[in-house]
């Protein structure tokens, strides 16, 4: 895993990132799976498009609404620079390589993985453990922190070996838990978090953060002291997202600081996709690079169960909790947990940005 940490700098407010949790390891592709054609041509269908991430985002979105039930997840190869589409018979195969996709005939459907995924809803729910569709295994990867005790091991071994070839099972080192601490420095009640990203409701300015912080802090300081805003609304567990009104009404730039005296403009959202190189800021940890490992994640805090999250490997800790997971100029998430730290690396998870902005009414801008 690759980092890149740049010097502290006063932050200015308005610019606060955030941060990415990730996952510990990339999962080897299933030999349950096949390629279609070869790494630079998709044989007579058509030619493999060459595509930035979230441009390979759009086009999975599209061929998995059409495909329907004959597709089983893609994911972005960022050394082809393509996009990999997993599917379960020749039929659709075809479709995705007409598309300039590159078809992974795969064993296990969307469906399936589903229906572990329940499984390990109603039957291992255990604080501690974590689970998300791998689309490059075809598999659910489930993980346990280290405060999974034997016992517990046990009968989470049990579910997944019931679930057959649909899962597999491994250990954190760390700890799973929402990293409420520390940020780029939004402060209240004697905790401090990092302003993720901000928005426009309205005509009017706020800006999104982690609803960890929001349901425990109700109204927001600077790292000077000074009251900026006020909780609108919170959400979590389930989610991890929480809206705060500025107190002010003078727009705030859409930007993400990148604490080396510079800032990275955000002008849009971007769904995440598998593959995807990301970087996340933080008051705590600044800025890390890293990639997606997987997406509709469930992680079980023993402050509650949060589903629907984006995985990663990118490192964070406390602080860090509600800041920015961007592509380039796109939002992509906010902090939500994991473990480890960014000496050891960890797991860590993200609530994703588009989510939180349907569900508010808020807009980047």
């Amino acid at each position: 895993m690759k980092h890149r940490h740049i010097p502290r700098r006063k932050a200015a407010l308005a610019g606060a990132a955030a941060v990415a949790l990730v996952a510990a390891g990339v999962t080897l592709q299933s030999a349950n799976a096949s390629e279609v054609g070869s790494a630079g041509q998709q044989g007579s269908a058509g030619q493999l498009k060459v595509l930035s991430a979230p441009a390979a985002g759009k086009l999975g979105s599209s061929l998995l609404g059409d495909l329907g039930s004959a597709a089983a997840g893609s994911y972005y190869d960022a050394q082809g620079k393509s996009l990999v589409v997993n599917v379960l018979d020749g039929s659709a195969a075809r479709t995705v390589e007409a598309a300039g996709a590159r078809a992974r005939i795969v064993r296990h459907s969307l469906a399936q993985l589903d229906g572990a995924r329940s499984t390990l809803k109603r039957q291992a729910s255990i604080p501690g453990t974590s689970w998300a569709v791998d689309p490059v295994s075809n598999k659910v990867v489930v993980t346990a922190d280290r405060t999974v005790d034997a016992a517990a091991w046990g009968k989470l071994g049990r579910v997944v070996d019931g679930l057959g070839g649909t899962a597999q099972l491994k250990r954190s080192k760390g700890e799973f838990k929402p990293f409420i601490a520390g940020g780029d420095a939004i402060t209240g009640s004697g905790g401090r978090c990092s302003l993720g990203f901000n928005v426009v409701k309205g005509g009017a300015p706020y800006f999104l953060t982690a609803g960890h912080c929001t349901a425990a802090i109700s109204s927001w300081s600077d790292s000077s002291g000074n009251v900026i805003g006020e909780n609108e609304t919170s959400s979590f567990p389930g989610n991890d997202y929480g809206l705060v009104k500025y107190t002010g009404s003078v727009a705030h730039p859409s930007e993400v600081d990148l604490y080396n005296g510079s800032s990275q403009a955000i002008t849009g959202v971007a769904e995440a996709t598998v593959g995807m190189k990301v970087t996340r800021s933080g008051s705590t940890t600044q800025v890390h690079d890293g990639t997606v490992t997987g997406l509709n994640a469930t992680v079980n805090y023993s402050e509650g169960t949060v589903s629907g999250l984006i995985q990663t490997d990118v490192c964070a800790e406390p602080g860090d909790s509600g800041g920015s997971l961007f592509s380039g100029s796109s939002a992509v998430g906010l902090t939500s947990g994991g473990s480890g730290d960014c000496t050891s690396g960890g797991e860590t998870f993200f609530q994703p940005v588009s989510e939180a902005l349907a569900a508010t009414g808020a807009q980047i801008g």
